[in-house]
């Protein structure tokens, strides 16, 4: 069935970085170390961020075998997904990784059709413009809740 090979898992491969949405593979103790670096996830607890990779679709980025990056997704496979936690570890920024790494998550089998992405930044929108992101057409329709 077609929804099955969504959920298998994807590998990318360019200059020997390995991008993989092999959950199998994810190294916690290197992401939790890369988004406690991230002014959005600094002071996020080690266990909110083990259950926030299980009900993701987390793609890890890997020079060899060290973790180097992640990008999370959150999905229903159908209709929407929400972009989180895009972080690349600082020695391998500037190195077009994550321009290559989004645009893999954004062909995957599973993903490249959804009619609605959304994404929250404070400072990257000139990096997620490249790939088709805009301020919102209607914020009117958006609501929120906010929790302290």
């Amino acid at each position: 069935m077609q929804d099955e090979l969504y959920l298998q898992p994807a590998e990318y491969r360019k200059d020997g970085f390995l991008l993989t949405s092999d959950p199998e593979k994810i190294d916690t103790d290197a992401v939790c170390a890369l988004l406690w670096q991230t002014y959005w996830a600094q002071e996020r607890p080690r266990a909110v961020i083990e259950r926030s990779l299980k009900h993701s679709l987390c793609f890890s980025l890997f020079d060899g075998e060290k973790q180097i990056g992640l990008i999370r997704i959150l999905t229903d496979y159908a209709t929407f997904a929400y972009l989180c936690d895009v972080v690349i570890a600082e020695p391998y920024r500037g190195q077009g990784l994550g321009k290559w790494a989004l645009g893999c998550v954004r062909s995957h089998p599973g993903l490249c059709a959804l009619p609605r992405w959304c994404l929250l930044t404070r400072d990257a929108h000139t990096f997620y413009e490249q790939f088709g992101f805009t301020p919102l057409t209607n914020p009117q329709f958006y609501m929120e809740e906010i929790k302290p």
